[in-house]
């Protein structure tokens, strides 16, 4: 076989695998954590070897649409940062380019965040932090590069920008989890609470009344 042979076969491949990982985003956003990989191959139109060859299992499956699904958050995320505001603006902004997307696809979020919903006989659900935590920690890497590139720190700026990083990430998910689950209050009210705490209210309030934080 010759080189543009194997060119042409890979983009084949490539190609068949955008399609896959099109039809099962439609049967998560049909589904959720409920996903199974039968309703998927039904879906593409293939039987479920087929499906098994492209990607393993439904653990490649996920890890392939979880790749998918944070590369497009993070170039949203990105593009929230660089607008062209105030540092306060474009911090709700980011914020709430977190919350928009899980509350326009929530199937989608339950299926990467909490599979495990989905167990089923012969097809049991995924150990909810070995799938989940990389993906949250990939967010957070993310997010440290972002912020050491545009906000000077000082000394020891990138471990500082890794710190705030995976924390910013841990509270985005850690709120947005229990907002999406209990709708407790608006978007843009949560948004602007959690803004708040990151731009330095808990600790303005410890200052007001002469006391600590908490």
């Amino acid at each position: 076989m010759d080189t543009t042979q194997r060119t042409e076969q890979q983009r084949s491949a490539e190609q068949r695998r955008r399609e896959l990982l099109e039809a099962a985003d439609r049967v998560v956003l049909r589904d959720g954590p409920g996903a199974s990989m039968n309703a998927i191959a039904a879906e593409a139109g293939i039987t479920k070897p087929i499906l098994y060859r492209h990607f393993g299992d439904k653990g490649g499956l996920y890890a392939a649409l979880a790749k998918r699904h944070t590369d497009a958050l993070l170039d949203s995320l990105r593009a929230a940062l660089d607008a062209p505001a105030e540092r306060r603006e474009r911090v709700e902004a980011t914020l709430d380019t977190y919350l928009a997307a899980i509350e326009l696809r929530p199937q989608v979020y339950r299926f990467l965040m909490h599979p495990a919903e989905g167990s089923s006989a012969g097809e049991p659900g995924f150990d909810v932090g070995r799938h989940s935590a990389p993906l949250l920690r990939r967010l957070g890497e993310e997010l440290a590069k972002v912020i050491a590139d545009r906000v000077d720190l000082g000394p020891e700026s990138q471990q500082l920008a890794r710190v705030w990083g995976h924390g910013i990430v841990g509270m985005m998910h850690a709120a947005g989890d229990w907002w999406l689950g209990e709708r407790p209050c608006s978007r843009s009210e949560l948004v602007r609470s959690l803004a708040d705490l990151l731009w330095g209210r808990l600790a303005a309030v410890a200052d007001r009344v002469g006391g600590p934080g908490f």
